[in-house]
C-alpha cells in the first residue's frame, strides 16, 4: 500500500486535469476554425479512426489464428479458482452489441451536460420478479428497478441472484459513477465550433477557454517531474498485489506473447508506414518524441490519463498544430482504441480455441467487425475491454465463463495494448495536419482578413514601443504602404 501511495497519488492529479484540459482545448481548438474545416477535419478523423481499429482487429485476428494460443489444455485449475472470484459474470444476463450502441448514442447525446461531467448511461439487465425475497430492502417491483439498478450495490445483487430459476429478464438504463467523454467532447465541439461563427462578440470566451488551457499545461509541466516517481509506484504496486505472477504467466503465455507481437508489429512497422506514406518523413523520430506519454499510458493503463503529458508533447516537442491536436486527441481518447481492437480479436478466438469450438468464415468475418465496433464504444478506462469481450463472445456463441480466465492477466495486457490507443492518437493527429495543411493556411489567411476581427479596437492590446498588435494568437500583421507618384508638372 505504502509503495503504491506515490503512483495513487500522481494518477489523481493527472485525472484532476482532464476535464478542464479536454473542454478548454476542444472549444478552443474548434473555435479558432471555421464550420466547414471542422467538418473535413472531423471526417478525415473519424475515417482514420475506423481503418486503424479495423486494421488491428484484422491484426489481431490473423496473428490468433496463426500462433494458436488458445490450447485447450490451457483451462486448468487457475480457470477454477478465477471462476469462483468472478462468479456474478455467469449469472447475469450479458448486454448485446446493440445495447452497447444505443448506449453510445445515449452518451453521445447527454440529456444534462453536469451530470455528464460525473455519470455515464448504460444498460443492465435486471430480474423481473424475485420470487421468495421478502421485506423493503429486497423487494423488487416493476416501478422500483430502475431506482435500485442506480445504485452499484444493488446491481451487483441482482447479478448474484441464482439463474438456476426461471428469471424474465428486463433491460433498463441506468447512470454509473465515470465522466461521460463522449458526451462532454461533442457539446464542446458544437459550442466551439457555432463560437467560431460570431465573430467579435465571442472573442472573450475564445480567450477565456485559451487561458484555461494555457493554465493546465503550466500545472502538466509541474506534474511531469513527477514522473519517474509516479510511474515507479504505479507498476511495482500492481505487481505486488498479484499473488502468483509467474504461474499466471506460465498459465497464459502464448496469450500474452500474441497480444505483444500484434503491438509491436503494429507500433513498429504498421504505424511508421502510415507515418512515411502520408508525410514523407522519419517516423522513429516522431514515435521517439513520445516516449513519456507512452511511459504514461502505460503505467496508468489509460490514455486519458496520459493525455496532459501528449498534449505536452505533441506541441511543443514536436511541433503539431495546437488547432489540430486539440481537435484530435480529446477525440481519440474516447472513440481511438485500437489496442482494444486487437485484444477483443485475439481473445474472442483464444477462448473459441481453448474450447474446442471450430470458427467458419462467417464467424471470423463476425469478431473482426464486432472487434473494430466494441473497440469505437469503449471507455477510456482501465478494463474496459473486458466488458466489451462479452459482447464479442456473444457474437460467435462462445462460452462466456472462459472469459474470467484473462482476468488475471489483464492489468498486465492492458497496459500494452494502452500504448497503442495512444500513439494512434497521436499519428492521427499528424497524418490529420498534414491532410489538412492547405485548408488551415486559408483559415489563416480568412482569419487575418476579417474586417470585424482585425479592425475592432478591443481585439487589439498595447505594444511595448507604443504600437497597436493583434492579440490573436499566432497572428501576422502586415502593414501596406501604398506610395503615390509625384507628378513633375
Amino acid at each position: 500500500m505504502l509503495i503504491a501511495y506515490p503512483g495513487e497519488l500522481f494518477m489523481r492529479v493527472l485525472k484532476l486535469m482532464i476535464l478542464p484540459l479536454v473542454i478548454a482545448s476542444l472549444i478552443s481548438g474548434s473555435s479558432s476554425l471555421n464550420a466547414k474545416l471542422n467538418g473535413k477535419i472531423a471526417l478525415r478523423t473519424f475515417v482514420y479512426f475506423l481503418t486503424t481499429s479495423l486494421l488491428n482487429a484484422i491484426l489481431g485476428t490473423t496473428l490468433a489464428l496463426i500462433i494458436h494460443p488458445g490450447n485447450p489444455t490451457a483451462e486448468s485449475a487457475a480457470h477454477t479458482e478465477l471462476l469462483r472470484d468472478t462468479a456474478p459474470l455467469n449469472k447475469a444476463k450479458t448486454v448485446s452489441l446493440m445495447d452497447s450502441v444505443l448506449d453510445l448514442g445515449r452518451n453521445i447525446f447527454p440529456d444534462n451536460i453536469f451530470q455528464a461531467a460525473l455519470q455515464q448511461a448504460h444498460t443492465v439487465y435486471v430480474p423481473k420478479e424475485l420470487p421468495g425475497m421478502v421485506g423493503n430492502d429486497t423487494e423488487l417491483s416493476h416501478t422500483s428497478a430502475p431506482v435500485m439498478a442506480s445504485s452499484a450495490s444493488s446491481s451487483v445483487n441482482l447479478m448474484e441472484w441464482s439463474a438456476e430459476q426461471n428469471v424474465e429478464w428486463i433491460r433498463i438504463v441506468e447512470y454509473r459513477s465515470g465522466t461521460n467523454s463522449l458526451g462532454i467532447v461533442f457539446f464542446c465541439l458544437v459550442f466551439g465550433t457555432l463560437l467560431g461563427t460570431i465573430g467579435r462578440k465571442g472573442y472573450v470566451v475564445v480567450q477565456f477557454f485559451s487561458a484555461i488551457f494555457d493554465v493546465i499545461m503550466k500545472m502538466v509541466t509541474g506534474v511531469m517531474w513527477l514522473t519517474p516517481i509516479g510511474i515507479s509506484s504505479v507498476i511495482a504496486g500492481k505487481i505486488l498485489s498479484v499473488d502468483d505472477v509467474g504461474f499466471v504467466m506460465t498459465q497464459l503465455a502464448w496469450f500474452i506473447f500474441t497480444i505483444a507481437l500484434g503491438v509491436f508489429l503494429y507500433q513498429w512497422i504498421i504505424l511508421q508506414a502510415i507515418y512515411f506514406v502520408f508525410l514523407r518523413k522519419n517516423p522513429f523520430r516522431f514515435y521517439l518524441g513520445l516516449v513519456q506519454p507512452i511511459l504514461t499510458g502505460f503505467a496508468t493503463a489509460s490514455t486519458a490519463a496520459a493525455l496532459p503529458l501528449t498534449f505536452r508533447c505533441m506541441n511543443e516537442r514536436l511541433k503539431i498544430d495546437s488547432r489540430i491536436t486539440r481537435f484530435v486527441l480529446p477525440i481519440g481518447c474516447n472513440i481511438n482504441m485500437d489496442g482494444t481492437a486487437l485484444f477483443i480479436a485475439v481473445a474472442s478466438i483464444f477462448i473459441a480455441q481453448m474450447s474446442n469450438m471450430s470458427l467458419n468464415v462467417g464467424q471470423v468475418v463476425t469478431v473482426v467487425l464486432t472487434s473494430t465496433a466494441a473497440s469505437m464504444s469503449s471507455a477510456s478506462i482501465p478494463s474496459a475491454a473486458l466488458v466489451l469481450l462479452l459482447i464479442a463472445l456473444s457474437a460467435i456463441d462462445a462460452p462466456i465463463n472462459n472469459a474470467t480466465l484473462l482476468f488475471a492477466i489483464d492489468w498486465f495486457v492492458d497496459r500494452i495494448r494502452t500504448t497503442n490507443n495512444l500513439l494512434g492518437d497521436c499519428y492521427a493527429a499528424a497524418v490529420v495536419e498534414h491532410l489538412s495543411r492547405n485548408e488551415l493556411k486559408i483559415s489563416d489567411i480568412d482569419a487575418y482578413y476579417k474586417d470585424d476581427d482585425i479592425t475592432s479596437d478591443d481585439q487589439c492590446e498595447q505594444d511595448v514601443n507604443g504600437k497597436r498588435k493583434l492579440s490573436f494568437p499566432n497572428s501576422v500583421i502586415l502593414n501596406v504602404e501604398v506610395s503615390t507618384p509625384v507628378s513633375n508638372t
